[in-house]
């Protein structure tokens, strides 16, 4: 696990970007007046508390991976994040666009 992400995920399990990228969401959407961050926030977030992922997995994560509303250039993706009309991000809440 990667030095300052303990407690996000089940012991014996390392933690995936996705992990990552969710619990540092959570905690900007939590510090912001709208909820939302951008993707740039997020990686300065994981790359403070240690993060062993790229700067570039992170963001394609945020931007891609995990953003319901993104283009479908990937495999698996979840509806985790959504993009904003002014490039900014915030938790997905259930039942929108397509989330559980």
């Amino acid at each position: 696990m990667a030095k300052g992400m303990a407690g996000m995920v089940a012991p014996g399990r390392r933690s995936t970007c996705r992990d990552e990228v969710l619990q540092a969401a959570k905690d900007l959407a939590a510090r912001s007046s709208d909820g939302t961050f951008t993707p740039e926030e997020v990686v300065r977030l994981l790359l403070a508390r240690g993060t062993a992922y790229a700067e570039s997995t992170v963001r394609t994560h945020v931007i891609s991976r995990m953003c319901v509303n993104a283009p479908g250039h990937h495999a698996r993706r979840y509806a985790d994040l959504v993009r904003d009309e002014r490039g900014r991000y915030r938790l997905a809440r259930p039942g929108e666009l397509g989330t559980e």
